[in-house]
């Protein structure tokens, strides 16, 4: 396996900033920041690994272990001792017994005459543990670091804590480039695991493209070859990066665990995630949805159309997290006493069903990405259709802008079956479906992941046409911008 397959775009983006510190050594601040956010075990202290060992230039690289402020500073000098920042020693002999202090010293360590890069990572817990820690960022980082040939890479896992440190207000607003790391996207996960193009859809929606997770699927394997030795080792990947992801968001969270696990199963409306939540009250469960929404693992969705609607749904933001709530948190005993093959057996039933579900935000996605492609233009907003009822249910809808759009650009049906064309039956209920929505003529398209038999439609799309959204792009998510 390359183990930065898919990565080469974010390494492109850090020695562009890189090559800035270089272009400007010699101006009074050629300092440059990244602040680099995802989600968990997504890989993002690998990918400064791998840059920092690229560069061959000198670096620190600290990681914040959650512990309290002094322990925490101690292990920051002690990293930086182990370091070959060139001035290094001057820690030896002025140890500071402050944050402050270590963080105008490292400005000293610092070589002025050629770039070097720091990477603190898991910036999140010395905002949680250090007092006023973003204050003294700022502080050290303007009058010191800044005025310094260095790259500071910050990283954190917890989303909304690291999109908080560059707002407006915060002290260290405006003061980095921000940086988003993704999972490996489907095309990335088809050149990785030399897959066709429908089964890398499958895999992502297993994976996750979580980088170790897809680490562990051998070359070529099919999904079941995958899922049976994965789920015969107790310690897999697969197995135990949800567990560890959830321990680390929600230790004492437990309502925001019960919500996540209610929607993992299946769960959409508010009032079948309370019932299945343990009938917990409205007021809790908004606050535990507000809380999963905030840290990106969680979303709400509107349905999209021309009339304002306040039927929510909400639904797992990351596939392999949706797919481990579903049908391996649950039945984790059962993998540990080595029955594995009856969690297999019981994924092999229910399959069809849920990849049919769980594959509709990865279309959508694939679809905003690779449109306008000469069959259809742009839709600036990508969504869905439903009522209250469920009687009108559309699995595409492209519009002008959303939730509430001015004009509809098309209409579409997902049809994701191994061996099950989309055919005249199938468009028939698509154009009754958009009779009930819609008085207008708006284009029907179909997505299938076998092929389409009928006629009349504007556009018709597989696995092949989808993939090719994800092949001129960065890792799924990624995006930067200057702060």
């Amino acid at each position: 396996m390359g183990e930065f397959i898919g990565r080469e775009h974010e390494l492109a983006t850090l020695a562009s900033l890189l090559d800035r510190v270089r272009a400007e050594a010699s101006s009074g601040r050629p300092g440059r920041c990244v602040l680099v956010r995802g989600r968990r075990r997504i890989g993002k202290s690998a990918l400064a690994e791998k840059f920092v060992g690229r560069s061959g230039l000198p670096s620190l690289f600290y990681t914040s272990a959650r512990a309290d402020s002094r322990t925490e500073l101690h292990q920051f000098m002690t990293d930086v001792a182990a370091s070959d920042l060139p001035n290094r020693g001057v820690f030896a002999e002025t140890a500071p017994d402050t944050w402050n202090g270590a963080l105008q010293l490292l400005a000293d360590a610092l070589p002025g005459d050629r770039p070097s890069i720091v990477v603190i990572d898991e910036v999140p817990y010395l905002m949680d543990r250090v007092d006023a820690f973003e204050g003294l960022l700022q502080r050290a980082w303007d009058r010191f670091l800044s005025r310094k040939p260095v790259l500071l890479v910050l990283i954190g896992s917890d989303l909304s804590m690291m999109e908080a440190l560059n707002s407006y207000e915060r002290p260290f607003h405006q003061r980095g480039t921000e940086m988003v790391v993704g999972p490996l996207n489907p095309y990335e996960i088809r050149q990785m695991l030399r897959l066709t193009a429908a089964d890398a859809f499958d895999a992502a929606l297993v994976t996750g493209g979580l980088p170790l997770v897809c680490g562990e699927w051998p070359r070529g394997a099919s999904l079941w070859e995958y899922l049976r030795g994965a789920l015969a080792n107790p310690v897999s990947a697969l197995l135990v990066s949800a567990e560890r992801s959830l321990a680390a968001e929600f230790p004492a969270t437990t309502q925001a665990g019960e919500v996540l696990r209610a929607i993992g199963s299946g769960e959409r409306t508010f009032t079948n995630i309370a019932r299945s939540a343990g009938g917990i009250s409205h007021s809790t469960l908004s606050r535990a949805a507000d809380l999963l929404i905030s840290k990106g693992i969680v979303t709400g969705e509107l349905p999209l159309s021309t009339r304002p609607s306040k039927e929510r749904r909400y639904r797992v933001t990351d596939p392999y997290l949706r797919f481990w709530l579903r049908f391996l948190g649950p039945h984790m005993p059962e993998v540990e006493r080595r029955r594995g093959d009856l969690t297999l057996r019981r994924i092999v039933s229910q399959w069809s069903s849920w990849r049919g579900q769980a594959v509709e935000p990865l279309v959508r996605e694939s679809l905003a990405r690779l449109l306008p492609d000469g069959k259809l233009t742009e839709a600036p907003a990508i969504g869905s259709y439903w009522t209250r009822s469920n009687d009108v249910e559309i699995d595409i809808v492209g519009a002008d802008r959303g939730p509430i759009a001015r004009r509809l650009c098309f209409l579409g049906s997902i049809k994701w079956l191994d061996d099950a064309a989309f055919d005249d039956r199938d468009l028939s209920a698509l154009a009754r479906h958009r009779a009930a929505m819609t008085d207008e003529p708006t284009p029907l398209i179909a997505v299938s992941r076998s092929e389409v038999s009928c006629s009349g439609l504007a556009a018709a799309y597989g696995p092949e046409d989808l993939i090719r959204g994800w092949s001129w792009g960065g890792s799924r998510g990624e995006i930067t911008r200057s702060g």
